[in-house]
């Protein structure tokens, strides 16, 4: 009898009905879609910041112990310390190897421009560089992922080319060179040498005003084959907190399981600490600033993302109730009635609760197939890529609703009780 009552009620308020389900269904697909794109939002913004420049700076211990001292930057010029090349691919074998998107080794050499009276720093590079793993794979790495963001006009030296460079634009206007021209300089060993110019760049930083080489032309000139002076390395990683700031401070002061996880988990401190691992007398140090930044930037999104799912829920609550509302208010002479003929107000209230989860379980199925399209359009106009479906968000969709439902009947209910069979039967 109570669910024939119930499909009767339902036919009559069709229209109502389905307003209540499209109000649902608004709600929950909105929701649907701030909660797969919060949920897998993290590793989206970090590959979009990772364009930016990198978030970890390896140099020599020796040249980092100095630097701590005395407040130096870098590691060039500090100390004759050095890092080995042939040791840089360990990178891509660390615990978080998948998390290192890319890194340059970096080699600087003080020259002189030959019809010049003027001296400007050479820095040797990988620009694209493909390394053989001991895992078997191969990947390439270099200064063209890793500087994607600065403008370039002409292409990047081939790192196989020993007379190829880029200039800043800086620097070029000062030596009064441009794309195909002849760079003709002395080196630290006071030999002459040339290379073409087969691109100007603009790095808006201090390196507009330097050239930029194959590695290995630098290190010939410098006598220093086989070593670089840093390494700069764009790792994806997870915003700082108390664990990481402790284990940062010092490692060895965490317990077996806070280790553990720490570890195991992409912290830029732990990231840098395995880097220390795999590589001979090196000092990993994050960059503090764009780790922050990281971690800021990340944190507003979530939080936006997360007060817009819940402003979008507060709006469906709101369209609920007066929707509930009136349709309680339509069918009072029906609800006085079953009142009269012995219903008590918990029957009444069932009924009412029953028609209304009923509307809003299947505007919240319809709302969350379309929120799942939301969310592939927010991927690819926002990150041009997919964003993952998460099993997370499906509990959390459904507890939004029953939650936004049962507040939305909330003055209906309210109303629902007051009801009193003499007066809507008999108008007093």
């Amino acid at each position: 009898m109570f669910f024939r009552i119930v499909k009767g009620g339902m036919v009559r308020q069709r229209k109502k009905l389905l307003l209540i389900a499209l109000t649902v269904m608004l709600g929950a697909s909105l929701a649907t879609a701030m909660l797969n794109v919060m949920l897998d939002v993290g590793d989206k913004i970090n590959r979009e910041l990772k364009t930016y420049g990198a978030n970890l700076n390896v140099i020599p211990r020796g040249a980092s112990f100095l630097g701590d001292l005395y407040g130096l930057e870098g590691g060039a010029g500090v100390s004759d310390k050095y890092l080995r090349e042939d040791e840089l691919g360990r990178l891509k074998t660390i615990f978080w190897a998948y998390n290192i998107v890319d890194f340059a080794p970096y080699l600087e050499a003080p020259v002189k421009a030959a019809d010049k009276d003027l001296a400007f720093t050479v820095v040797g590079t990988w620009f694209a560089k493909t390394l053989h793993l001991p895992t078997g794979e191969s990947v390439s790495t270099g200064m063209r992922g890793l500087k994607s963001w600065w403008t370039l006009e002409g292409e990047w030296p081939d790192d196989d080319a020993g007379d190829q460079a880029v200039l800043g634009y800086v620097l070029a206007r000062r030596l009064g060179l441009k794309q195909g021209d002849k760079l003709r300089y002395s080196g630290p060993d006071g030999k002459p040498a040339a290379a073409r110019v087969v691109g100007v760049f603009n790095s808006g930083s201090s390196e507009d005003d330097q050239a930029f080489m194959p590695l290995a032309t630098v290190q010939g000139m410098t006598g220093l084959g086989g070593l670089v002076q840093r390494v700069e390395v764009s790792a994806l990683t997870t915003p700082e907190n108390e664990l990481a700031r402790r284990a940062a401070r010092s490692p060895g002061s965490l317990s077996a399981k806070e280790w553990e996880t720490w570890y195991c988990t992409a912290y830029i401190s732990a990231i840098a600490y395995q880097i220390e691992e795999v590589l001979t007398d090196a000092r990993a140090k994050p960059i503090l600033q764009v780790a922050a930044s990281e971690g800021a930037i990340l944190g507003k999104v979530e939080l936006l993302m997360a007060l817009l799912t819940v402003l979008s829920m507060v709006c469906s609550a709101l369209a609920l109730s007066n929707l509930v509302t009136a349709s309680v208010m339509e069918r009072s002479t029906e609800i006085g009635l079953l009142k009269a003929i012995g219903a008590t107000d918990l029957d009444v209230l069932l009924l009412i609760l029953a028609e209304t989860l009923l509307t809003s379980a299947v505007g919240a199925a319809a709302g969350y197939f379309l929120g799942l399209w939301f969310s592939r359009i927010i991927g690819a106009a926002v990150f041009g890529a997919a964003i993952s479906v998460s099993s997370t968000a499906i509990p959390l969709v459904g507890a939004l609703v029953v939650f936004v439902t049962a507040l939305g009947c909330l003055p209906a209910i309210k109303l629902l009780l007051s009801l009193r069979p003499t007066q809507v039967l008999h108008g007093r």
